[in-house]
């Protein structure tokens, strides 16, 4: 794959952007700054390192995205792998690209260890702390690339890589209503994550695909025919084949019959307005009998990433069901690339703004776009699975915290050290005496940020302060520290031993040499006589239950003992 040029670059921008010299201008100081300072740098594949960072640069060209984004996608790996401070990219470029490549960088020390509430932690700090979602688009355009050349790495890398952009990656961009690159990421992903399927599909499935596209160039020629007939002119009318991951997955659902799956092969109709979605509808229903259950309209009710269109799956030709998806351009846009799409037709609908840099504060810029995820979020009737990690507006009482090694800790807003280091493990919360944030040392009733890498410093024998209980926010924080200083502050306990036992010679001797091997202080002892079995009560200097039921088996042994009774007591 060969590096973009810098004048494709710049003309995919401008094919999009009407107020562009100057845009393309500062595209092409970063384009030559990049360049010159990912010099000699090569990949695991052999290429040079630039040509990542243009192909990202492009995509999100692709996406219509700003200059600044296209900026900082030249950009995002100079501060990471180049001898590029913040502070030069700040001055040459401003403290906006700077804020997005930062954001890019914090974004790809996450790391994904396969468990499925880390999945769910990530994905959720993933959009908590991107108060600026074009960090995520950036982020998206990264990893597609990086995919694409995922083939040159080591297996157990190409595993976990492609293991993460599945489970974390594609599901996020799903969520943004990015579809085309939600779908893209996964079947890239599918080879390497479930090698033997793929090999099977691509085998079984040949033939199919085929046959089947042969068949929707003979339902296309029938359909446009109706359609001129009833003077609707479509801007196009393509199919699509599903893709690879999808098709395992629904195969998996219909026993592997593939005869069962409706939409391996789908016919796509773009047109101009909703009128004619409706139109093109009516007309398909003319020629052919609808599937019942099988018409859904996404127009009128929207899925929860924004995704409008119709879809109907007809009895068609030789009666084999076929589906048909109908939609506008603007809806197009917004399956292929969603909140990406969404950005542009923001930007487009007022220019001067865009003139001035739309692009202001971090909780200024997707203001609109967050909102419109919210209400996404209320409406979403789907899977429990992204419910829980998608909803945003509970992220205002969430916080999002990393380890030094990048494992995500969620927390509540207002947490602290102390109540990360409890989360991690009680003996670190007990035995903690500072924290790191961020590389910084700062007091343990700091009030930690999303994003912030926490560092617990710890002291062997150290024990919880009573003035922790006036900070920590964490009901399980609180619980740990009370216990803690509860023990430490509790009367030291004693063990008492009621033995009951056979009246002979030596057996209070006995029990005393039992004490002295194991090394047990002798508080006091006493002796009951009865008519059958004395009674003989001890009183060491044991304050540890497990001790004591150590002492209890051991004294058991003991030739003549019967019963022993034993408790704590103060």
């Amino acid at each position: 794959m060969s590096a973009v040029s810098l004048k494709t670059l710049c003309d995919t921008y401008t094919a999009h952007h009407a107020q562009s010299l100057a845009d393309c201008e500062h595209i092409r100081e970063a384009y030559m700054f990049a360049q010159q300072a990912h010099h000699g740098q090569k990949r695991a594949s052999g290429e040079e390192y630039f040509t990542h960072v243009a192909q990202t640069a492009l995509q999100l060209a692709q996406w219509r995205l700003d200059a600044t984004s296209i900026i900082a996608g030249l950009l995002h790996d100079t501060i990471e792998d180049c001898a590029i401070t913040p502070q030069i990219i700040k001055e040459k470029f401003g403290e906006e690209i700077l804020f997005l490549i930062e954001g890019v960088t914090k974004l790809g020390k996450l790391q994904y260890k396969g468990k499925e509430r880390g999945a769910e932690s990530l994905r959720k700090m993933m959009l908590a702390v991107t108060h600026d979602l074009r960090v995520i688009f950036i982020k998206l355009s990264d990893r597609l690339h990086n995919m694409k050349t995922l083939s040159h790495l080591p297996v157990a890398k190409q595993r976990r890589i492609a293991l993460e952009t599945s489970e974390i990656y594609a599901p996020i961009a799903s969520r943004l209503g990015m579809q085309n690159v939600s779908g893209e990421l996964e079947d890239l992903a599918f080879p390497y994550t479930h090698p033997d399927q793929y090999l099977w599909i691509k085998k079984n499935l040949k033939e199919s695909y085929e046959k089947r596209n042969q068949y929707v160039l003979q339902v296309r020629a029938i359909v446009e025919q109706k359609l001129k007939e009833t003077n609707i002119h479509p801007i196009t009318i393509d199919s699509r084949a599903k893709r690879v991951s999808s098709l395992y997955k629904k195969l998996v659902a219909n026993d592997m019959d593939i005869e069962r799956i409706y939409d391996l092969v789908a016919l796509r109709i773009i047109v101009h307005t909703v009128e004619e979605c409706y139109l093109v509808l009516g007309a398909i229903h003319s020629l052919w009998k609808p599937l019942p259950g099988k018409i859904k309209d996404y127009i009128a009710l929207p899925k929860i990433n924004g995704y409008q269109s119709l879809h109907t799956t007809v009895f068609c030709v030789d009666n084999k069901p076929t589906e048909f998806q109908i939609r506008t351009q603007e809806m197009h846009e917004q399956s292929e690339h969603g909140a990406a799409a969404h950005w542009f037709y923001e930007i487009t609908k007022n220019t001067k703004s865009y003139a001035k840099n739309i692009s202001q504060k971090a909780g200024e810029k997707d203001s609109s776009i967050v909102k419109q995820l919210q209400e996404w979020q209320n409406q979403f009737p789907g899977s429990q699975e992204f419910t829980d990690a998608l909803k945003l507006d509970l992220f205002s009482d969430r916080i999002f915290t990393l380890t030094p090694r990048g494992e995500v800790i969620d927390l509540p807003i207002d947490a602290t050290p102390v109540d990360f280091a409890y989360r991690i493990h009680t003996e670190i919360g007990d035995s903690c005496i500072g924290a790191k944030v961020n590389g910084k040392i700062v007091h343990l009733d700091y009030r930690l940020q999303s994003g912030d890498i926490v560092e617990i410093l710890t002291q062997k024998n150290k024990k919880p302060s009573e003035s922790w209980i006036h900070f920590v926010k964490t009901k399980y924080a609180t619980r740990k520290v009370k216990n803690a200083i509860r023990k430490k502050t509790a009367l030291p306990q004693k063990t008492e031993y009621k033995i009951i036992c056979e009246a002979r010679i030596g057996m209070v001797k006995d029990i005393l040499s039992v004490l002295s091997r194991n090394r047990i202080p002798l508080i006091s002892i006493n002796t009951f006589e009865n008519e059958r079995f004395p009674m003989i009560k001890i009183l060491v200097d044991i304050s540890e239950r497990k001790k004591a039921e150590q002492l209890f088996l051991k004294l058991r042994k003991v030739d003549g003992v019967r019963e022993i009774n034993l408790r704590m007591v103060e």
